[in-house]
């Protein structure tokens, strides 16, 4: 009786020790749990402003280009096969909007990536993307972004993203003249910025 008596309050305090032992594993579990969901909040929210920041600078490189090509020059497109009353399907386009010179855009546009830098602002922690390397060689002010091979790599790979999933909307966009393309095409129509509303046009 009296080995029963021992073997049963062994049995009991194994039990206990096993709960308590539980009890800590779920308490460091929350808290590891709880110190992860910041972490994983800000992860998120980083990739969405190099989403927006990449569409935005796509819009800013792909009017860059446009404006860089003589607006009186023409192109012909359409099919030059000859119709049943003896006439053509051509018309002429401005070169500078035609399909053809925006696919041919839409190809080197995310090798421009490499010429932003980040910004962080201190009130929202939200990031935006600035040029850092000027298109005419003049020096610019670098004071109010940084440089790092990451980001530019994280964002070279969202403009190829979006690129590849919204050459369509790309293309519709750019090809007749259009106001702040920037927050039709990345906020409204493909919603990769949340909050492209409240920023200026001339940032990104």
């Amino acid at each position: 009786m009296l080995w029963n008596s021992v073997e049963k309050r062994d049995v009991e305090n194994t039990a206990r020790n096993l709960c308590k032992m539980r009890e800590v594993t779920l308490v460091l579990a929350s808290c590891v749990f709880l110190c992860f969901l910041p972490s994983c909040s800000q992860a998120a929210r980083q990739g969405q402003d190099i989403r927006c920041g990449a569409c935005r600078a796509v819009v800013d490189e792909m009017e860059w280009a446009i404006s860089q090509i003589d607006p009186k020059k023409m192109i012909q497109t359409g099919s030059f096969r000859i119709n049943p009353d003896g006439s053509q399907s051509i018309r002429e386009v401005p070169l500078a909007r035609s399909e053809r010179n925006l696919l041919e855009l839409m190809e080197n546009v995310c090798e421009r990536m490499e010429d932003y830098g980040e910004h962080k602002d201190s009130l929202t922690n939200r990031h935006s993307y600035l040029r850092i390397k000027s298109r005419s060689g003049e020096a610019m002010d670098l004071s109010e972004a940084t440089l790092d091979s990451r980001v530019t790599s994280s964002l070279k790979f969202a403009c190829e993203t979006i690129v590849e999933q919204n050459e369509d909307e790309i293309i519709e966009f750019f090809a007749h003249e259009t106001d702040n393309v920037k927050d039709k095409l990345c906020s409204k129509r493909t919603d990769l910025c949340d909050h492209a509303l409240k920023i200026p046009h001339d940032e990104l």
